[in-house]
């Protein structure tokens, strides 16, 4: 499996934290850490969640005025992530996190999320923090996506998953969207091929498309296949229905699902 990022929402009193799938598709809100008071106690805490988390990059907010100008504030959060940068050998990136806060209480609130006012603080904190990292995929993701576009590529190896069989064969697989339905999480992938395969494919129109269950949390995450043919179809469908939201309709409409995805011949994680 891919490397998480991690995100944090650093405040005076508390960090918000999230963190994405193994695939950077999607950002989650994680545990709200209580800050101590003692500074180099509290960085090493949020090391030691990124290590938990397996990441391989942390993400930390970074608040500025309205109008984009430094406040104090900024400054004191500048200090905090430069001790964080200095003590991992981690990449540590700012995200602008203006809004994140205002968007997680009018979230939180439009959700009924009124319990007890602590309750609601670690909610806040690390919805805040979701949104920060969600900002960060995105923008990542476009970057990316211009960069393989100036170099005449369709997608490049970050896209690329590497699984391999009960036989011991490493299988190259495109990943092409990790998606929820009904509570659970799914991975869909295609199988990259090269050379003549490739082309056949291309010739053909069509491609099949691998899903599995992503289930477990920090380094237990793992694939699993769909066993229930019925619950494979739903499944499908419901990543057709998706991938149309964001992608091409005919490219989508071409997509075929795989038989053999949920057979004997099952990739493990790499």
């Amino acid at each position: 499996m891919e490397t998480r990022i991690v995100a944090f929402d650093i405040g005076d009193r508390r960090v918000g934290v999230a963190y994405s799938d193994p695939f950077g598709s999607y950002a989650v809100p994680g545990d709200t850490y209580f800050r101590t008071g003692r500074f180099a106690e509290d960085v090493g805490a949020l090391i030691a969640i990124a290590k938990a988390q397996n990441a391989a990059c942390i993400v930390c907010g970074l608040p500025l005025n309205a109008d984009g100008t430094e406040s104090a504030q900024t400054e004191k959060t500048r200090r905090f992530i430069s001790a964080l940068a200095a003590q991992t050998d981690l990449p540590v990136a700012c995200e602008d996190e203006r809004y994140t806060t205002l968007e997680a209480r009018r979230d939180l609130a439009a959700s009924g999320v009124s319990a007890k006012k602590d309750k609601r603080k670690k909610a806040v904190d690390s919805l805040a923090a979701t949104y920060i990292l969600e900002a960060y995929l995105a923008r990542s993701k476009r970057n990316m996506k211009e960069e393989f576009r100036e170099e005449g590529n369709d997608y490049g190896d970050d896209n690329i998953v590497e699984l391999i069989d009960e036989e011991g064969n490493t299988l190259r697989f495109e990943h092409l969207m990790t998606f929820e339905y009904k509570k659970e999480w799914y991975v869909a992938l295609v199988q990259a091929e090269e050379g003549e395969e490739a082309e056949e494919d291309e010739d053909d129109g069509s491609e099949e498309v691998a899903i599995y269950h992503l289930v477990g949390e920090g380094e237990d995450e793992h694939l699993e296949t769909i066993e229930d043919d019925a619950l494979l179809d739903e499944v499908f469908a419901e990543f057709s229905a998706q991938y149309e939201d964001f992608e091409d309709a005919d490219e989508a409409a071409a997509l075929e699902p795989d038989d053999d995805a949920d057979g004997d011949d099952r990739p493990d994680e790499n």
